[in-house]
């Protein structure tokens, strides 16, 4: 994909397409890196990572949206650069190629962000924003270029101007992934929901009266659940073992995206926070 832009631009006259052929050129080492983090991340917990290796997600998702601001920062200098160097039109065939690019990149997009929710990926989900960046870059180069065929001369340099914009977009882009994984690395409260759907469930089980505390955290594509059990004060240890271990196999039955869940057992005089 970078080679057909850097050749279409190449020969079609379009700085703005040489610059997005840089863009796509960093989406092939992004997504070697989301591969092998995936990889990474989905072995099992062993003696030195006995939470997994489910952290190096948000790592890469970090590295991912350091490429992106690379290439929005690649397309600002060089349209900068284009928009004050007098040149040429581009060619009207570049929309053709423009168009194609477009379909292919939106469809890229749509099929990872899809895997990206199904597998709760942070760095899967910065990938797919990639192919939408590439995408966008593509359209502000196709609306850029099509203004500078219909509106002639003085108007060579618009689809610079257009990937100076949308290079604007992307790095708004950038936050919108960082912030979440952020959190993630941060065991930042970012799962009310899911909370709320694990209490709600727990009482379900017998023996368990209420939830007193709730802890969720995101580790890489799963969850860990810390949370506090009341049940009877007057019953056993050997009662309220059983009743923690039930509450656990239940719960990693009905939330399939919890990888372990660590119950503490309270006598029911607590109050229920």
């Amino acid at each position: 994909m970078a080679g057909l832009k850097y050749l279409a631009g190449l020969f079609g006259n379009s700085y703005a397409l040489i610059a997005d052929a840089i863009e796509s050129a960093t989406d092939t080492f992004s997504s070697i890196l989301v591969l092998l983090g995936i990889k990474y991340a989905k072995r099992p917990a062993d003696e030195t990572h006995p939470y997994g290796h489910g952290r190096i997600e948000p790592l890469i998702t970090f590295i991912v949206v350091g490429f992106l601001i690379l290439s929005a920062g690649i397309i600002v200098t060089e349209s900068i650069e284009n928009i004050q160097t007098p040149h040429d039109p581009p060619k009207s065939w570049t929309l053709y190629v423009l168009g194609a690019i477009i379909l292919w990149k939106e469809i890229s997009y749509q099929v990872v962000i899809r895997k990206s929710r199904e597998l709760k990926s942070s760095s899967l989900k910065a990938d797919a924003w990639h192919h939408r960046s590439d995408a966008i870059t593509s359209v502000a180069a196709f609306i850029g270029i099509a203004i500078a065929l219909v509106m002639g001369k003085g108007y060579e340099s618009a689809d610079d101007w257009a990937a100076l914009l949308a290079s604007g977009f992307i790095l708004y882009n950038c936050y919108n992934i960082f912030r979440p994984a952020l959190g993630e690395i941060m065991d930042e409260n970012m799962h009310e929901d899911m909370i709320d759907e694990i209490r709600a469930k727990s009482i379900e089980v017998e023996g368990v009266i209420a939830i007193e505390k709730c802890f969720v955290r995101k580790v890489g594509m799963k969850y860990q659940v810390d949370l506090h059990a009341i049940v009877l004060a007057e019953i056993s240890v050997r009662e309220g073992h059983e009743i923690s271990h039930n509450l656990k196999d239940y719960l990693l039955k009905e939330f399939p995206e919890i990888a372990n869940v660590m119950v503490h057992i309270e006598p029911n005089s607590i109050e229920v926070r």
